[in-house]
């Protein structure tokens, strides 16, 4: 019986064991020592059908309770434009071609190509890389960057207002390249300027990495904090979800040198956790510090535009000790969700996201406020997103007694802490339901 999906036919076996000089499998593996045999077949279950198979994942997917998105805390429930998906699924785009071959991927390079440009535009940069695994390794590369060019210091400041993931990845990229971190501690909501200014007064610091909005969802003044880095000849990193960069000053804006985070939030739906992207952008000077790919314009022989990948001597072509990183892959796919969704929304959709985003949760965070069930943590000013200080009920409680309302109400932050977030997603209905569940 033929097999669709079983990869070698008898006949496929007979011919590989032909070539290497053995009769049978069993003679294949001669050399292994029989205590280490299983001796009988896998004890695998019978095929399906196609219409059992079918009737298996219904199941499944039925045992799954959808709830409504509340919660933020570095994935963020936007909506998709439907024809995302579309382009997304063309075969000019998706192919199995790696764009090393660029006379048959010009697809895959012009949106890689386009995603460069509107990456260093939104975030002010000079140039973008495509693309890392997501915002936690994004940071961690850019970390890298800043030793890199620095050269003779080793030693990075990490505000502790960034997301925990963010901090763990980090540290666990600097132990094994003898990395020195030191966490900024947080006063009232935000980085601890005074403190940052005292650990860069010692001369050994080669970048500092802040977010923007922070873990709290408060958005940071950063004002003089470039100058003052750079005096001390240090880079500044500024790391946080790319959405908000439609509304808020750019890093670029701030000053900094390198900008990196996630752009999930940018037309990629939750998907149980994954897969994202991360955006890496950079000025000029570091762009022989970049992880990652980067595609150039050109034109061919005929004079018509084209795409080729520049500057490779990066990852796989040369020695991995040699490397400036050895994250080779890129999300080309989430490239081009991320390609699409900009094209389709353009600067001013990219406002009325964020817009409608912080009139809701302004809305929300009030409401909650004003049943005193509630305080605002820190009186700081924020976009989409929030921390609540809950005075008469356990934050797990309140998320365990929301989900069988049908509502993810937030994020659980330390013992009285819930983060909330609202996206354009949200409707007010939605919304005052929420805040019945919470305070009833």
């Amino acid at each position: 019986m033929q097999h669709r999906y079983f990869p070698h036919t008898d006949e496929d076996v007979r011919q590989m064991l032909e070539v290497i000089g053995v009769k049978s499998l069993d003679d294949l593996y001669a050399e292994v020592p029989e205590e280490l045999k299983l001796g009988r077949d896998l004890d695998l279950p019978l095929g399906k059908s196609e219409a059992e198979i079918r009737r298996k994942f219904q199941e499944l997917s039925a045992a799954n309770k959808p709830l409504v998105c509340f919660a933020g805390a570095g994935s963020y429930d936007h909506y998709t434009p439907a024809l995302v998906p579309y382009i997304a699924s063309r075969s000019e785009f998706s192919t199995s071609y790696t764009p090393y071959q660029a006379e048959i991927s010009q697809g895959t390079l012009q949106y890689i190509f386009e995603y460069q440009t509107m990456m260093a535009r939104l975030t002010g940069m000079d140039v973008s890389n495509a693309s890392m695994y997501d915002g936690t390794t994004a940071t961690a590369e850019a970390m890298m960057m800043c030793t890199a060019a620095a050269r003779k210091k080793n030693r990075v400041l990490l505000s502790a207002t960034l997301p925990q993931r963010v901090l763990d990845v980090c540290q666990a990229y600097a132990s094994y390249h003898g990395t020195d971190i030191t966490l900024v501690p947080m006063k009232d909501g935000v980085t601890d300027r005074e403190a940052l200014t005292q650990m860069l007064a010692g001369g050994d610091v080669a970048g500092i990495i802040v977010p923007q909005p922070n873990r709290y969802g408060i958005t940071e003044d950063f004002t003089g904090l470039a100058d003052e880095t750079h005096t001390a000849k240090a880079l500044l990193v500024v790391s946080g979800p790319a959405s908000p960069l439609g509304v808020l000053k750019s890093p670029g804006e701030w000053g900094a040198d390198i900008a990196c985070g996630d752009a999930q939030s940018l037309g990629i739906p939750l998907g149980y956790g994954g897969p994202y992207i991360g955006y890496l952008c950079a000025k000029n000077a570091l762009i022989r510090k970049m992880p990652g790919r980067i595609v150039g314009q050109t034109e061919d022989r005929e004079g018509k535009r084209a795409f080729v990948l520049t500057m490779q001597a990066r990852e796989q072509h040369i020695r991995r000790e040699k490397a400036t990183s050895n994250i080779c892959t890129a999300q080309g796919m989430m490239c081009l969700y991320v390609t699409t969704y900009l094209s389709l929304m353009g600067p001013e959709g990219l406002r009325e996201v964020n817009e409608n985003s912080c009139k809701g949760a302004h809305y929300l965070c009030e409401a909650l406020v004003r049943s005193g069930k509630f305080a605002l943590t820190f009186d700081k000013p924020f976009l989409n997103e929030f921390r609540l200080t809950c005075l008469a009920a356990n934050p797990a409680d309140l998320i365990a007694r929301a989900a069988e309302a049908g509502y993810l109400a937030g994020v659980k932050d330390g013992e009285d802490g819930l983060i909330l977030c609202v996206t354009e997603q949200r409707s007010k209905a939605e919304i005052d339901q929420l805040v019945e569940c919470l305070t009833a």
